[in-house]
């Protein structure tokens, strides 16, 4: 991978807001739930365990104003409002599993080094 210059820092600044994006607490977990196709809004609160309203609100408009995840409106009464995975948005799938499957196969491991480390913390503070 390569770095940027002294001279793209526009450049770093931009790659970082969006890597800030997708890696926030909750965006990685709406991309997975849309992967099979459009969910509705309180489908997706549902299956995302932990999410408030408004998070979910904040962060879907988040993905659909960087064009990962698009908002469909159905005049219906009540107003039923679909989300999908844009094309860009599909694209980031496979990142994201190799990322959560990653996760998955090392909270363990992780999870012994911190209980290591605070362990030795306690004793040397």
């Amino acid at each position: 991978m390569d770095f940027p210059t002294p001279g793209q820092e526009t450049d770093c600044r931009m790659v970082r807001e969006i890597l800030d994006l997708v890696g926030d607490k909750w965006s990685l977990y709406i991309i997975a739930t849309l992967k099979d196709g459009p969910v509705r809004f309180n489908e997706l609160r549902r299956r995302i365990e932990g999410i408030s309203q408004r998070m979910l609100t904040i962060t879907l408009r988040g993905l659909e104003r960087d064009g990962l995840v698009k908002r469909t409106l159905f005049p219906t009464i009540p107003p039923r409002v679909d989300y999908e995975l844009t094309d860009v948005g599909r694209s980031l799938l496979a990142p994201v599993m190799a990322i959560t499957l990653w996760a998955n196969a090392h909270q363990e491991t992780i999870q012994d080094a911190r209980m290591r480390y605070d362990a030795s913390q306690e004793r040397n503070p």
